[in-house]
Order: C-alpha cells, then sequence, then structure tokens
C-alpha cells in the first residue's frame, strides 16, 4: 500500500513560499505608457480594491442607517473623514468599525472592516451605486455572529476568499495555528504587474535604454502575451470559478491548469445544459462556446486595459457577424445578422440585441447582471428535460418554452440547432449516473467542448463501472488537461490494478491538475512498489498537492477533505482532528459533528461521544438530528417544538 500519512501534516503546514521580488508598482508604469495608463485609470480592475479615501468612497455614511430583522448598522463619518459602521447584531452585541478599504465602484460598492489584526471581512451590507441606498447583499440570509456564514465567519474572509483577485502580487500568508493571517500584497487593485508580471526587469531596461541602446531582455522582461490563447490564461485565473493550488497570485504566464482546478458544469453551478446558475465568472460558459473553439479570446470583445467593450451594443458582435465577415475567422456564415430577418424583434429594440438571446443575464450580489458567455443558441425545447431556463420566457413574461420552441421553429423552419444537445445528457447524468452512464461514456469521447466531456467523465465516476473505464481510457492522453483529469475519476469503476496502471503514468503529466488528479486517485492504492522514476513522479505529485491543500487550511472544506484523506488511510485520530478542525471554523457543519462523535464513540467510548454531541447540539440548537443522536446516548430527549420566529 501506499503510504500518504503525510499529507495529514498539512494541518501544521506554512503557507506557500513567498513570490519573488521584482514589483515596480502601476505607478512606474503609467509614466511611460499613457494610452495603457488613461484606458486603466478608473477601469474596474483599478478599482477593484481601493484605500478607504472619502474620494474611493461613493456610499452616504452621513448619519445613514440600514436595517434588517435585528440586525441594524449606524454609519457616520468622523471628524477625520474616516467612515465608521456600528453595527448590532442579531445577538444584540454592538460593535464599532472603521471601513479599512473599498471594493469596487459600480453597481454597487462594498467595504472592508478589519475585524481583528490583520484579518479583513467583506460587509455585507453594501451600497446600490445606481439608486443610491444601502441594501444587504443576502437578505434571506441574515445568521447571528455565531454561525459561519455570519460576514465575520470564514465564508466572508477576504484574506482567503477574494483578496487574490483583487490585488497585485498578493500573499495571503494564512496560520493555522493561530488562525490569523500576515497578508500581504505588491498593490491593492488589479495593476498592470497582475497581467504583464513583476515589471522591475522591464523598467531597468528601459532606463538604461536612451544611454546603453542594449536589446530588450526577452519578451522585454515581462510575461508573453503574444500568443491570444494567452488571454486564457491571464483573464480566466479570477474570471472563473475554481480552486487555487496556492495562496498567492500565480506568477503571470502561468498555465490556468498549474494554477487551478476549474469548476466543471456541476449541480447548483451550471444547470445541466450548461448555463449559468451560481456566480461562475465567466470563463466555464466561454469554454462550452463555439467561438472559443474557432480563436477567439477575451480581447477580441473587450478592451485589456479598460476592460469595457471594444464597441457599443449589437458592433461588438458584427465586427464578425456581418455579410463582410471577418478574414481572421474564415468559418463564418457571411450574411445579415444585425436585423429584423434575424432577430425578428423590431431594431432598436431590447430583443434585437444580440445579447438578450445569445447571452442571458443573471442578477448577482444583488443588483449585479452578469452575462453568459456561452453564446448560445437558444433552445426553450430543453427546458422541460433540463429545468434550464431560456432567454425567450425570461423577457416574455407568462409565455412557457413550448410557446417559444414554437415560435423559433416557426421563425427558423430549417435550423440545424435542434437536435440532441449534451444538457439531456448531463440532466440524465445528474439524477442517475448509473442509468446515464452509456450515454455519457458516448458524451465525453465526442467532439464536444472539453469542459462538457470533463463534467461527463465526472459524472461517470460516481455511476460507471469497467465496461465504461474501459471506453474512456484513451481520454487518459487527450489534449485538453481538464479532460485528462477528469478522466482518472472516471476510472473508479476499472479494476483497483488496473486503475493503477492506467493512472501511474500521468504522475508526470505536464499539467499540475492532472498531476494532482492521479496522486489523489492514488490515494490509498494497492501499488507495493514504483520504479524509480515513476516513485520520483508520485513523490512530487503528493508534494503538489500537499501544497495545494495547505494553501486552503483557512476553508473549512479543506479540512473535510483532509477527513477524508485520513478515513481512507484508516488514520483514525487524524480523521478526527480533521473533524475537529472543520467544526471550529464552521461550526454548522452537521455532517462533521456526526463524524466526530462516531470517531470518538469508536476510539474513546460512548462518554466521549456524548461529550462531542453536547457540544454540536449547543451549537445547533435546533438541529433535531444532532439531538436524537444525543438522545441516543443518554441525552437529554430532542426539543421537538418549532423554533420561536422573532
Amino acid at each position: 500500500m501506499i503510504r500518504l500519512a503525510c499529507l495529514l501534516l498539512l494541518l501544521f503546514c506554512t503557507s506557500a513560499a513567498a513570490q519573488d521580488a521584482g514589483f515596480a508598482g502601476s505607478e512606474i508604469c503609467t509614466g511611460c505608457h499613457d494610452a495603457e495608463a488613461e484606458a486603466w485609470s478608473g477601469s474596474h480592475h483599478a478599482a477593484a480594491w481601493t484605500a478607504a479615501t472619502p474620494g474611493n468612497i461613493r456610499a452616504d455614511f452621513d448619519g445613514t442607517s440600514f436595517s434588517l430583522g435585528g440586525m441594524e448598522v449606524r454609519f457616520r463619518i468622523a471628524a477625520d473623514g474616516s467612515r465608521h459602521a456600528e453595527v448590532t447584531e442579531l445577538d444584540g452585541s454592538v460593535t464599532g468599525y472603521e471601513v479599512q478599504s473599498v471594493v469596487g465602484i459600480e453597481p454597487l460598492q462594498q467595504y472592508l472592516f478589519e475585524t481583528e489584526a490583520g484579518r479583513l471581512q467583506s460587509f455585507d451590507v453594501v451600497w446600490d451605486t445606481e439608486q443610491g441606498r444601502w441594501f444587504h447583499l443576502y437578505p434571506g440570509l441574515n445568521p447571528p455572529p455565531s454561525d459561519a456564514m455570519h460576514w465575520t465567519g470564514p465564508y466572508k474572509t477576504w484574506n482567503g476568499r477574494c483578496a487574490v483577485c483583487h490585488a497585485t502580487g498578493f500573499e495571503a500568508d494564512y496560520d493555522p495555528e493561530t488562525r490569523s493571517y500576515a497578508s500581504v500584497q505588491a498593490e491593492i487593485g488589479v495593476g498592470c504587474e497582475s497581467c504583464h508580471g513583476a515589471g522591475a526587469a522591464h523598467v531597468a531596461w528601459a532606463s538604461r535604454l536612451q544611454d546603453t541602446q542594449e536589446e530588450p531582455p526577452a519578451d522585454y522582461g515581462l510575461a508573453d502575451l503574444s500568443d491570444p490563447a494567452s488571454f486564457l490564461d491571464a483573464c480566466g485565473g479570477c474570471h472563473s470559478r475554481r480552486e487555487a493550488y496556492s495562496d498567492a497570485s500565480p506568477p503571470a504566464g502561468t498555465p490556468y491548469h498549474d494554477a487551478y482546478n476549474l469548476s466543471l458544469l456541476r449541480p447548483g453551478l451550471y444547470w445541466p445544459d450548461g448555463q449559468i446558475r451560481d456566480e461562475v465568472y465567466v470563463l466555464g460558459s466561454f469554454l462550452q462556446s463555439k467561438m472559443q473553439a474557432k480563436g477567439v479570446t477575451c480581447t477580441n470583445c473587450h478592451d485589456p486595459h479598460s476592460g469595457g467593450r471594444i464597441a457599443e451594443g449589437n458592433a461588438v458582435c458584427t465586427q464578425c457577424h456581418s455579410p463582410a465577415g471577418n478574414p481572421d475567422f474564415p468559418s463564418l456564415p457571411l450574411k445579415v445578422f444585425d436585423g429584423p430577418e434575424h432577430t425578428h424583434h423590431p431594431a432598436g429594440s431590447a430583443g434585437a440585441e444580440c445579447k438578450s438571446c445569445h447571452m442571458p443575464e443573471a442578477v448577482y450580489m444583488g443588483n449585479d447582471w452578469r452575462a453568459d458567455h456561452s453564446f448560445r443558441i437558444p433552445r426553450p425545447d430543453l427546458s422541460a428535460e433540463t429545468g434550464a431556463p431560456d432567454a425567450c420566457t425570461s423577457c416574455h413574461e407568462g409565455r412557457d418554452p413550448a410557446w417559444a420552441a414554437a415560435v423559433l421553429e416557426d421563425w427558423f423552419p430549417e435550423s440545424t440547432h435542434r437536435g440532441p444537445h449534451y444538457g439531456q445528457i448531463l440532466a440524465r447524468g445528474t439524477a442517475d449516473p448509473v442509468a446515464a452512464a452509456g450515454d455519457l461514456s458516448v458524451l465525453a469521447r465526442s467532439e464536444e467542448p472539453g469542459i462538457v466531456r470533463a463534467t461527463a467523465l465526472w459524472l461517470l465516476g460516481q455511476g460507471g463501472g469497467p465496461a465504461e473505464a474501459d471506453a474512456v481510457e484513451s481520454l487518459l492522453a487527450d489534449p485538453d488537461p481538464l479532460v485528462r483529469a477528469a478522466a482518472i475519476d472516471a476510472q473508479r469503476g476499472a479494476d483497483a490494478q488496473l486503475r493503477v496502471q492506467r493512472i501511474v503514468g500521468l504522475l508526470g503529466d505536464p499539467s499540475r491538475s492532472v498531476r494532482i488528479a492521479a496522486a489523489r486517485a492514488l490515494l490509498g492504492a494497492p501499488v507495493a512498489h514504483l520504479p524509480g522514476p515513476m516513485a520520483e513522479n508520485l513523490r512530487r505529485a503528493q508534494g503538489e498537492w500537499r501544497g495545494a491543500m495547505a494553501a486552503r487550511l483557512d476553508f473549512p472544506e479543506t479540512h473535510v477533505q483532509l477527513a477524508g484523506m485520513a478515513l481512507t488511510l484508516r488514520n483514525f485520530p487524524a480523521a478526527a482532528q480533521a473533524f475537529a478542525e472543520v467544526t471550529a471554523l464552521d461550526p454548522q457543519y452537521v455532517d462533521a459533528w456526526v463524524m466526530r462523535a462516531r470517531l470518538a464513540a469508536a476510539l474513546d467510548g460512548p462518554d466521549a461521544a456524548r461529550s462531542v454531541l453536547e457540544e454540536a447540539v449547543a451549537a445547533n440548537p435546533g438541529d433535531l438530528g444532532l439531538s436524537s443522536l444525543l438522545a441516543d446516548l443518554g441525552g437529554p430527549p430532542p426539543d421537538l417544538t418549532p423554533p420561536r420566529r422573532d
């Protein structure tokens, strides 16, 4: 058996090593690059995180207030001009905070409070910059401070959850021993070096150029962004729903799958047909699009320095989708798209906008409309099977998808876009991965986008057997690292020895995502001895996995994973310790309490289990399951009285 008990030492690891120095700062860059500086200044990137100066704060702090249920906030401006909030919580506690820094500029602005030295928390009461009012981001979820989902809890900690994408050269630097942060960054806000890389070498060369006329260093001392495809790496890291492998900003130019584990089209994040459901930050949608497959990238539509679109309205789309076409994309059909013959809506109306049908929007963070970037053709005929919304009835209220499907059939009688869709298979696979295993296997081997095939493989790993594992074995060598990593999961259905033989070669894969997936799959696998090079690859892949876990020790979910690893290795004391850290960070994580009680009973007897459950019930007084477990051990019977509604 492979012994990976060292993985459990992650509970005591320090954070990832600090990045190399070499940041010059955006102020230095803008001194020479005037046009780029003008576009960037005032952009959403530049204002992603700013100092708490009166000029940066848009909210009205002058004696305003906000209340929700029993929670109340009073805002004020101090004599020195600083902005403050006095928060009365649901438990009656009252605490005053000074605004430490500011997030964003529109359509909402959020404020950060330093709740303890070095720890920044994102306050849930934010300012609507369009309507000039305070509002709560999650009005249906307004818990007391004892709840981990409270704005002071681990899920709202700026250092670990958000800051890396709002800063340049950021390092979270979390200490699991003290549960504290010593975060640093080159600068707050998304500055020049976030995308171009640390610029000290470039600045040094440029400062000597007039006197020496020396040749520039490779790529002028910056990250190479000459390949349009590189923008998926440069932009995708922050504009995606993903799991980071480090607690620090990756060096500019790092391939995406060496820095992040991209979220697949999983339930809750996406609808089965791939439409956005939760906040997924664009990349996962864009990877489904035909445009991306044809070579379109971020800068074909967005100015990289201002972040804005390169044209207004439909003109963004008609730079390619028109009778003239675009020579960079020769497969485009040359015909009118921006006209009633295609839109079937009056010119100038909302229905005639390309984005209305092909980029339907959803609201996140209360008032922020985000467009789906899969550029899909509306398929209301799929809604009954996938449960997904459709662009037509989102505007035509009172109509149903069947009506919309009939209208589209009348408008486009010869359309080729009414055949089978991968969303149908993913919907069936989500409902019953065992029954859908055959179809998932076929989808995984199709010509659909990599993120679609990877999702099929992930579902196949939950329900496929030996035949399906055999059928998708070739995908372990797929060109897309997202598919290769998911194909490893799909080998769960194979015989244990055969699974090892197929996976072990991927420990040396060029992509970190694949190497980590291989190391994870071999945890507890029946391997007595590996040849020298393979053994070294295993050691390195395990180290990368350890590093990725160590970078997220401030996340309760990381310790759930650690506990699962410990259980796989039958290291029950380590599992108990990991579950204890879960409940320390998130006292409402009921499943972790249950596992703690079971492990305590097995390791130390019923009295230890009873002690754990008493603590669990105190943290979750309304949970009937925990109360029942405690009663089974001789504790008080569960309280069946419904909780009071104040």
